[in-house]
C-alpha cells in the first residue's frame, strides 16, 4: 500500500500567536513552529498500516524553508521518504490555492491512501481533506476515530458529537483522523538519525504545473482586511447576598436569558 501523509509547520499552539502588521498573516517568523499536532496521529496511522500491511509511507508537506526542520521530524518517527513544495510564489496562498497545489503533489505520488490531520491548529478550517477529494476524484473519510483496511476496502468510525458513523469506501481516498485514534509514537535516536539520510524531494510550482498567478497573493480567493487583539475579559458582576440574594440571582440570570 502506499500511503501519503499530509504534515503542515504550525506555530507551536501553547504559546502566544500574532497576526503580522503588514499583511495581516500570521506570524511565522517569531514563532516556535512545530508540527501540526494532528498530523502526528496521522503519521502514526500511517506507519501502523505499513506495519500491518506492507508499502511504503511519503510524508507531503508545502511551506518555506524552514518547514524542513517538521519534515526530519516527521521522519524520524518512521516514514520512507517526503515530498516538500517550496516556492516563494506560495506566499499568501489560501485554503484553495494551497489544495490546487497538494492536488498536483499527489497526482505525482498516485497513492492508495492519503491521511491528514482533521484540522490544523493555526487555521482550523476543517476543509482541506474535502478540497482534496474533490480535486482528485478521491472519496473522503473524514474525522476518524478508527481505521480499518481489507485489500482495497476501508472502513472508518467517523468520529460525531453523538457517537460515531461507519463509513466505508473503496481506494483511492483521503482520511483524516482525529487524536482519538492512535497514541502516536516517539522518535527514537535511531530514527532521528536515519532521518537524516532519508531522501526529500522538493518541487516548485513549475514542476507539478501549476501557474504562480493561480496561488498567492494573486490567485487567493480570500484575504483577511482586518484584525485586532481579543479584549481583555472583563470582571463579572457579583450580586450580593442581603437576605434576597436568591431573588438578585435569578433576576440576573434572567437578564442574560439563562432562565
Amino acid at each position: 500500500m502506499k500511503i501519503v501523509v499530509l504534515v503542515k509547520q504550525v506555530p507551536d499552539s501553547g504559546a502566544e500567536r500574532n497576526l503580522r502588521a503588514d499583511d495581516n498573516t500570521v506570524d511565522r517568523a517569531s514563532a516556535n513552529n512545530v508540527i501540526n499536532e494532528m498530523d502526528e496521529y496521522a503519521i502514526e496511522e500511517a506507519l501502523r498500516l505499513q506495519e500491518a500491511h506492507g508499502g511504503e509511507v511519503t510524508v507531503l508537506t508545502m511551506g518555506p524553508d524552514r518547514a524542513t526542520e517538521s519534515i526530519r521530524k516527521a521522519l524520524s518517527m518512521g516514514p520512507d521518504a517526503a515530498v516538500h513544495v517550496l516556492d516563494d510564489a506560495l506566499a499568501g496562498t489560501d485554503a484553495l490555492g494551497t489544495s490546487k497545489v497538494l492536488a498536483a503533489a499527489i497526482s505525482e505520488l498516485a497513492p492508495d491512501l492519503v491521511i491528514s490531520g482533521a484540522e490544523s491548529t493555526d487555521a482550523r478550517g476543517q476543509v482541506m481533506p474535502h478540497m482534496l477529494a474533490e480535486r482528485l476524484g478521491y472519496a473522503a473519510l473524514t474525522g476518524a476515530r478508527k481505521l480499518t483496511v481489507e485489500g482495497s476496502q476501508l472502513t472508518v468510525e467517523r468520529q460525531t458529537e453523538e457517537g460515531y458513523e461507519v463509513v466505508t469506501a473503496a481506494t483511492p481516498a483521503i482520511v483524516s483522523v482525529w487524536d482519538t485514534i492512535n497514541e502516536p509514537r516517539y522518535p527514537s535516536f535511531k530514527g532521528i538519525m536515519a532521518a537524516k539520510k532519508k531522501p526529500v524531494a522538493t518541487k516548485s510550482l513549475a514542476d507539478l504545473g501549476v501557474a504562480a498567478d493561480q496561488v498567492g497573493w494573486a490567485g487567493a480567493a480570500t484575504t483577511v482586511l482586518s484584525h485586532s487583539k481579543r479584549p481583555a475579559r472583563s470582571a463579572g458582576q457579583k450580586v450580593a447576598d442581603s437576605g434576597d440574594g436568591g431573588v438578585a440571582l435569578v433576576d440576573f440570570l434572567s437578564s442574560e436569558k439563562f432562565v
